[in-house]
């Protein structure tokens, strides 16, 4: 198959943010592209072309990038919000502190993260199904093209994205508000399975509804990070892919992006919330409630 014809039809895969194995962009369609593709012909489309290592790209950059990412946006989210509600000239855990805090996080993790995703991206979208393209070799090539700053593209996309975290967590605040009033009528301090399984549902529920609201800043991410000059800037992204595509080109790989965002955005809130009560009442000996993050 020759490589620009390859090209287009790898461009039908897809590419998730954090924690995925999936290898290829499906943001980064091709408008000239008849159809797309579904899950499952999507990786077997790059089983067969690329080999089952591919579906693996980008992996490393991953799994370096997800702690650091994670780190700093709960301690940021955390720090934030204690110190709106201790200055008190807003209300008290309301959703305006969520709000505020979301962002802040957001901003910082995107900021100190971004390079480690922009290198993630770049080796998803590598379709030289000979030679795999190392991380040492993807970061000297962005390097040599232009410099330090070129790490940083698609960062105004990211910025763009913080408004998917402030609704996520608005919501997870509010169905979480209502699950500890529910908690507190039955009368009971201990913890079970249900209530754990009760926070993973409330993640995946807010963390669906916020990726449906705020997808496009997904798809303009991914373009901005490809090769090429074609896209340059957030809103000429957007401009261009719904000119070409339409409506549908800005919602291209929102599929993946639930099956994989839904699952994970579960199991870590709910994760945090058993890590931040079990450290709570292992060094404070308060047992009596969950504590917010």
């Amino acid at each position: 198959m020759p490589a620009v014809d390859r090209r287009t039809v790898a461009n039908r895969s897809f590419l998730g943010r954090n924690n995925d194995i999936m290898a290829i962009s499906h943001c980064g369609i091709s408008s000239t592209t008849p159809k797309s593709m579904s899950i499952i012909q999507c990786l077997r489309h790059i089983v067969q072309n690329e080999g089952p290592r591919a579906l693996f790209k980008g992996l490393g950059p991953n799994l370096v990038g997800v702690a650091p990412s994670r780190a700093i946006y709960f301690c940021t989210y955390s720090q934030t919000k204690n110190t709106l509600n201790s200055l008190g000239f807003v209300e008290r855990d309301s959703p305006l502190v969520h709000i505020m805090s979301a962002a802040s996080a957001g901003f910082v993790s995107s900021t100190a993260t971004n390079p480690i995703w922009f290198v993630k991206t770049r080796m998803q979208l590598d379709y030289n199904s000979k030679v795999q393209m190392t991380v040492r070799q993807c970061i000297e090539r962005v390097y040599a093209q232009g410099g330090v700053r070129a790490f940083y593209k698609g960062i105004t996309a990211s910025y763009f994205g913080i408004c998917e975290t402030m609704v996520h967590f608005v919501i997870y605040e509010f169905i979480k508000s209502k699950l500890l009033e529910q908690r507190n009528q039955r009368h009971t301090d201990t913890k079970g399975s249900r209530d754990f399984l009760e926070f993973m549902m409330a993640g995946a529920v807010s963390k669906t509804i916020a990726s449906c609201i705020a997808y496009p800043h997904e798809v303009a991410r991914t373009r901005l990070r490809e090769e090429g000059n074609k896209y340059n800037s957030f809103w000429q992204t957007l401009h261009t892919v719904w000119k070409e595509e339409g409506r549908a080109g800005l919602y291209r790989g929102l599929a993946t992006q639930l099956v994989r965002q839904i699952p994970n955005t579960a199991i870590m809130m709910a994760t945090y919330e058993a890590v931040v009560y079990v450290l709570t009442r292992r060094f404070n000996n308060k047992s009596n409630e969950f504590y917010d993050f």
